[in-house]
């Protein structure tokens, strides 16, 4: 079983007037940040928030009319199933979908909205997904993958067609791996226009379902943690997807959760858009290698944008510790009226923002005349949070980072 690229162009003409056609921009500030020549697709632009759209969409308008009547079935992590939901439902076909319990609840909550039957079972995808074969046969429906099949593949390669109409001089496609799906589906399109554009798969450190089976290793069984980008922490790649893509594919890149942290923060920071932690393993994949891009084209998928709010401003505070740009210090000084003043004061006119300050008597590591309290700060960055503390030395309340 192949994919063609008219497979994709096919599915393309199918796609056309439901489907957003999402735009492609240039990104100077990223350009400046890594190095590379950036673009960006944004398809967390597609209703649903993400490219799932367009694989699930083919797939249905493809259906016959007794399978459609009987209905569907998924297992996913979320956003194919918003994208299989909110089609199906435009198409009057019934479905049901299987998510992992530790779903975040937006995806959840969207994927009902939609009007499907949504089932919470199993710790990831790999336990959903067997969940949904199950109801599957029990209940005569019809299994649509997430990643592994033909038609949701020709409708994901769309994504990489798009980008090339658009910007036929790109050199290099970073695509983030799951199941694999959407690299199988780009890296068709992409060397089928122009053999030699790089395709460079990019996969989460916790789950290098790819990476394994290109070793020799089919499933991870060591894999697993809590990364950001859930969307693609699969732990076994599909073998139709990665037949297809494994010919296509330049090199595969692992990224560490720091990466996709501060990837899904300078999307938010810089481009103004709200990306989920699959969403930005692109641009991650720029940050922690950025040598393998340095001066050359990039097109960069945002592929999600489906990140729950908790999560997202867990992500930008901690980018904010890293940058030292909120900074939290110790100081321990004499129990006496106006030392949190003077303090207070130092802090203020060099600028900074005071945002908690937490007081401590009690603690065994303070004189019994003394006082210890801890002060959180907003500073404008590392090198004013040393001016700061420099400052505090020098008037005697030498402090310390907690």
């Amino acid at each position: 079983m192949t994919l063609s690229l008219d497979d994709v162009r096919a599915a393309a003409d199918r796609l056309k007037g439901h489907i957003e056609r999402t735009p492609l921009r240039h990104s100077r500030t990223l350009s400046e940040i890594t190095g590379a020549e950036v673009w960006v697709k944004f398809e967390n632009l597609q209703f649903t928030a993400a490219y799932k759209e367009r694989g699930a969409l083919n797939t249905l308008l493809q259906l016959g009319d007794n399978v459609a009547k009987r209905g569907v079935i998924a297992a996913s992590a979320g956003n194919h199933s918003q994208g299989l939901a909110y089609h199906a439902a435009r198409l009057g076909i019934p479905v049901t979908i299987v998510m992992p319990r530790n779903t975040p609840f937006v995806k959840v909550q969207q994927t009902r909205a939609h009007g499907a039957n949504v089932v919470l079972e199993g710790e990831n995808y790999d336990e959903a997904s067997a969940v949904a074969y199950r109801l599957c046969a029990e209940r005569d429906l019809n299994f649509i993958h997430p990643f592994n099949d033909l038609q949701v593949m020709a409708g994901q390669g769309t994504v990489a067609l798009e980008m090339l109409e658009d910007q036929p001089d790109l050199e290099v496609l970073p695509i983030p791996i799951g199941g694999g799906g959407l690299i199988a589906g780009c890296a068709t399109v992409a060397k089928s226009l122009n053999a030699n554009i790089q395709v460079v798969g990019v996969e989460p450190a916790m789950y290098p379902s790819f990476t394994a089976k290109m070793r020799g290793v089919n499933g991870t069984p060591g894999a697993g943690g809590a990364t950001i980008a859930e969307g693609i922490a699969v732990k076994s790649v599909g073998e139709l997807s990665y037949s297809i893509a494994r010919p296509l594919i330049d090199e595969v890149l692992l990224i560490e959760e720091p990466h996709f942290e501060r990837a899904v923060a300078l999307y938010c920071n810089v481009e103004k858009t709200v990306v989920e932690g699959a969403g930005a393993a692109s641009l991650a994949a720029l940050l922690a290698y950025p040598s393998h891009f340095a001066g050359k084209k990039v097109g960069l998928i945002i592929t999600g944008g489906n990140i729950d709010t908790r999560l997202l401003a867990s992500v930008l505070t901690r980018e904010l510790i890293r940058d030292q740009r909120l900074v939290s210090i110790r100081i321990i000084g004499d129990d006496r009226p106006g030392l949190l003043a003077n303090v207070s004061a130092i802090i203020g006119n060099m600028g900074a923002n005071i945002i908690e300050v937490a007081h401590n008597r009690l603690s065994l590591d303070v004189p019994a005349k003394g006082a210890e309290f801890d002060v959180t700060m907003e500073t404008r960055d590392a090198q004013h949070t040393q001016e700061i503390m420099d400052a505090l030395r020098v008037a005697g309340y030498p402090p310390r980072t907690i």
